[in-house]
């Protein structure tokens, strides 16, 4: 005993993490995330599970919508969600934070937003604001496009509420996919369309848009201007440490996320492509998110990593 005691003394002393104190449970090996269909989430979740798979876990991605992940959580049936939009999703889900169903372990994004767009060329027809979108219903069709049902709730209260005069209106839910190709057909024929436009996303680059200010009330102040934050079950930390360091370690800027982003929607790369490529070119970022972190039989973590991603 007195042998087991000290080892474990040096080892904490020389800064290596013990897999005796910091040990994952064997149900931690499945490692199960939520797939929104976002290209944001499909970009870090493909992070996420190339670095997890290399630390000897099994990562499975679970195609949901917004609603599902937050019970499939609640139920201890989805480990992790790297895509709890703030404000954006703070008072649609506050019970799942009060009741502790759901646990925060970090912020992988700051600086994004997240409201209503046009294109450029309708913007500079008057169209800069929430409130002016009323005065145009025949140009806009009377229609603003959003994405995945259970994702659109500002913009279904809104209309509800008749803020900005837009209780006529119809909130056409769909898909990220569905709806960026409704702007892609409208821009060069120059239709008028008001759409949910969010950074970071390579629509910033490809598209000339304007997003549009009055939104607060919806969305928040500074156009949605939104945290990431990554959040797990709620035993999740006390069961599988080692995963949960690497989760709240994982942290991304604008600049990364758009152009993994834009390599899986305009260059042809696979998910996991783009996030491998996007690691093996930010050695620094990839050394800060395994700081602390082990594989799951307690081995350092950044060679066996760096071998797997080919860096």
């Amino acid at each position: 005993m007195r042998r087991l005691v000290a080892t474990i003394i040096v080892a904490c002393s020389m800064g290596f993490a013990s897999p005796l104190l910091a040990a994952d449970q064997e149900s931690c090996k499945a490692l199960r995330l939520s797939d929104l269909g976002w290209t944001d989430i499909a970009l870090t979740n493909a992070t996420v599970s190339a670095i997890a798979d290399a630390l000897g876990y099994h990562p499975e991605q679970n195609l949901l919508g917004l609603n599902v992940t937050y019970e499939m959580l609640k139920a201890g049936n989805i480990d992790a969600f790297l895509g709890n939009w703030r404000p954006a999703q703070d008072d649609e889900f506050k019970s799942y934070f009060d009741d502790g169903s759901v646990v925060p372990v970090g912020t992988n994004l700051v600086g994004a937003k997240y409201t209503l767009a046009v294109p450029t060329y309708v913007a500079d027809a008057g169209v800069r604001s929430f409130d002016d979108l009323a005065a145009h219903a025949d140009k806009f069709g009377g229609k603003i496009y959003g994405i995945e049902p259970g994702t659109n709730k500002p913009l279904l209260d809104m209309v509800a509420a008749d803020r900005h005069g837009l209780k006529p209106w119809e909130i056409v839910e769909s898909s990220e996919a569905a709806m960026l190709a409704q702007v892609q057909r409208s821009i060069p024929k120059k239709d008028w369309i008001v759409f949910l436009g969010w950074q970071p996303h390579p629509m910033n680059t490809h598209f000339d848009m304007t997003y549009l200010t009055g939104g607060d009330v919806e969305f928040g102040p500074n156009f949605g201007g939104a945290t990431v934050r990554t959040i797990v079950r709620r035993d999740y930390p006390a069961n599988c440490p080692n995963l949960t360091r690497l989760l709240s370690n994982i942290a991304f800027d604008i600049d990364y996320e758009n152009a993994g982003m834009d390599m899986i929607m305009n260059q042809g790369k696979t998910a996991d492509e783009a996030a491998r490529a996007m690691m093996a070119g930010h050695p620094q970022m990839l050394q800060k998110w395994l700081d602390g972190v082990t594989t799951f039989d307690g081995s350092p973590a950044l060679p066996v990593v760096q071998a797997a991603i080919g860096k």
